[in-house]
C-alpha cells in the first residue's frame, strides 16, 4: 500500500491496517492452505441407518460424484442405531478436518434434542451444517375399502366422539409428528399404533387393520399406483411431481399444513469454513447433475442442496417448529 501522499494521521492508519491485514492473512493461512490441499486422503461419510434404506441410497448416489469432484475417494459407512445418536456421537467426536461427514436429518438435528433429556450430543455445538441433501415427501393414505375416501371424511373421523387411530413408525418419527401436527391443526384426536417398519404398517393400512397413515411417498407410491392404497393428500406447498394427481392438504380443506422428512450433511464442529464451503459446493454440484436428479427422483426423493448457512437456518427453524409440537403434546422417546 502506498502512503507517501497521505496526511500523517492517515498514513499511520493505513500502515496499521496493512500490518493488521497481513497478520490476519498469516493467521488464516493454515485454514486456507488446508482447504487448497483438501482432500489428500479418503473421506468417511457416515449414514445413521442400515444399508439399502432411503438415506443410504441417497448418500451413496451423491458421494460417488462428490468424490469425483474432489478427486478423492468417499467411503460410505453405515452406523445405524438409537435414532441416529450412534452416528451423531461418532461424528461429533471426530477430528474437525473435513474427513468425516454424516447424513443427518430431522431426527438428528431437530427432533432428538426435544425427545431425549440426556442427549449425548448438542447439534448446535457439536455439528457443523454443510448442505441440505434431499427432501422426503410424505403422503396421507387410507385403505381403498374404507369410508375414508377424501379429506372431509378423514377430518370427520378424526373429530369424532371416540378417538381415531393411525399407523405410526414410532414415537418421535417424522411421520408420527406430522400426524400430530395435522391433528393439532384440525382439532382432532387419534391414537398412534406403533410399527417397526414401513412395509408392515402400509400393509395393515391397505388391508384396513388401521385406518390411515402418514407415509413416505417413496414407499407408498407403488401401492397407490397399484390401487392398494388411497392417497388423500400431500402435506406440502405444492403437489408432488411424483404423484401429480394427488392434491395438497390446503387444496382439499386440510388447512395450510406442510410436513416432510429431510436429510442434510454435517461435519464435526470446528471444521474450517473454507473446507466446509468446498464440501458444500461439491455436494450441491452433485445434486444438480441430471443423472443424480433422475436417480433420486426414481427413489421418491427430491434433491435439494444449499449453502452451509442456509442449511443452518433451515435446521434451526425446523428445531423450533417441531419442538413446539413435541412440548405441547408432551411427547418423549424415553
Amino acid at each position: 500500500m502506498t502512503t507517501r501522499f497521505l496526511p500523517r494521521a492517515w498514513r499511520a492508519l493505513a500502515l496499521t491496517l496493512t500490518f493488521t491485514g497481513a497478520g490476519l492473512l498469516m493467521a488464516m493461512a493454515p485454514a486456507l492452505s488446508s482447504a487448497g490441499e483438501f482432500p489428500d486422503h479418503p473421506i468417511r461419510w457416515l449414514v445413521p441407518f442400515s444399508a439399502g434404506g432411503g438415506s443410504d441410497i441417497a448418500t451413496r448416489i451423491v458421494a460417488r460424484h462428490v468424490g469425483e469432484t474432489l478427486g478423492q475417494t468417499v467411503v460410505v459407512e453405515n452406523r445405524p442405531g438409537a435414532a441416529t445418536i450412534v452416528a451423531a456421537q461418532e461424528t461429533a467426536r471426530a477430528a474437525p478436518d473435513g474427513y468425516t461427514l454424516m447424513t443427518a436429518g430431522m431426527s438428528t438435528l431437530a427432533l432428538n434434542p426435544w425427545l431425549y433429556k440426556n442427549l449425548p450430543y448438542d447439534p448446535a455445538r457439536n455439528l457443523t451444517p454443510v448442505s441440505t441433501l434431499v427432501s422426503l415427501p410424505i403422503v396421507l393414505v387410507t385403505s381403498p375399502s374404507s369410508d375414508l375416501t377424501d379429506m372431509p371424511a378423514v377430518m370427520h373421523y378424526l373429530r369424532g366422539k371416540q378417538p381415531g387411530s393411525y399407523a405410526s413408525l414410532g414415537v418421535g418419527s417424522p411421520h408420527h409428528l406430522a400426524m400430530e401436527l395435522f391433528l393439532e391443526s384440525i382439532g382432532g384426536r387419534a391414537t398412534a399404533i406403533p410399527y417397526k417398519g414401513t412395509p408392515p404398517a402400509l400393509q395393515d393400512v391397505a388391508s384396513g387393520v388401521v385406518p390411515m397413515m402418514m407415509a413416505d411417498l417413496a414407499a407408498a407410491r407403488p401401492l397407490i399406483q397399484a390401487g392398494k392404497l388411497r392417497a388423500i393428500a400431500v402435506p406440502a406447498a405444492q403437489r408432488s411431481a411424483q404423484l401429480p394427481d394427488v392434491p395438497t392438504f390446503a387444496e382439499v380443506g386440510g388447512h395450510t399444513f406442510e410436513a416432510a422428512a429431510w436429510q442434510g450433511v454435517v461435519a464435526p464442529a470446528g471444521t474450517p469454513a473454507p473446507i466446509v464451503d468446498k464440501l458444500s459446493r461439491a455436494i450441491v454440484a452433485a445434486l444438480q447433475l441430471p443423472d443424480v436428479v433422475k436417480q433420486l427422483t426414481l427413489q421418491g426423493m427430491e434433491p435439494t442442496g444449499s449453502t452451509p448457512q442456509a442449511f443452518a437456518d433451515y435446521a434451526r427453524a425446523e428445531n423450533e417448529r417441531w419442538g413446539a409440537v413435541i412440548r405441547h403434546k408432551g411427547i418423549s422417546a424415553e
